[in-house]
């Protein structure tokens, strides 16, 4: 069974997403639920949401089983995403509840728990698509900021066009909205050239078949 120590883990991982995703005027009522529920209705949350496996909460240790955030289930490609691009190290999407227009988060392929363990690609990459949304989009300016959620450090990018902050209030986006951004910022793979076969200079004196009458 899960123990009262990982349960209030995870509820302090629940809050700390709804803190980081909910518009300004849901934030206070949804962590009041959070907060007035039991053990048991905590854990059937935490079920009808996918936070958790069922066999976790029956055997946690002896599954071997880890909690998988959505961040994760984005990497493995295993829930939809609006991808638009990637290096060795981390995966560039585009937030579906964005502060501003283009909020793009950086995911690190392999979960990080502490800021200073961020992979130096992952900024890279949020650099590289820092100057893309300056370019195409003109912001005043673009904040890049990690954040933790969910037990993982991730990378916010965020265009400022007034005064936005990460705790500003975040808007739900449309599918059409995402699909066009993504459009305009996804790096569209290169097909490699076909190399043509090169031709050796040829001689003046060069061997011909013999002419048949």
């Amino acid at each position: 069974m899960i123990s009262q120590e990982q349960l209030s883990q995870l509820k302090e991982q629940v809050i700390s997403q709804i803190n980081s995703t909910f518009p300004e005027a849901k934030k206070e009522q949804a962590i009041k639920q959070i907060n007035s529920m039991d053990d048991s209705q905590f854990i059937e949350f935490l079920k009808q949401n996918d936070l958790i496996k069922n066999s976790e909460t029956e055997n946690s240790e002896e599954s071997g089983n880890e909690n998988k955030t959505p961040f994760r289930l984005i990497v493995e490609g295993k829930i939809p995403s609006y991808e638009i691009n990637q290096n060795k190290e981390a995966i560039a999407v585009l937030e579906i509840n964005p502060i501003s227009k283009a909020h793009v988060l950086i995911i690190p392929k392999i979960p990080v728990n502490e800021s200073n363990k961020l992979p130096k690609a992952a900024f890279l990459l949020a650099k590289n698509i820092s100057k893309k949304i300056t370019s195409k989009f003109k912001p005043k300016e673009v904040l890049i900021a990690s954040s933790a959620v969910l037990g993982e450090i991730i990378i916010n990018i965020v265009p400022k066009y007034s005064n936005e902050t990460l705790n500003s209030e975040r808007k739900s986006s449309s599918k059409e909205e995402l699909e066009k951004l993504k459009t305009d910022l996804e790096v569209k793979k290169r097909a490699k050239p076909i190399k043509q076969p090169k031709v050796k200079e040829v001689k003046e004196k060069i061997w011909l078949p013999k002419r048949i009458p």
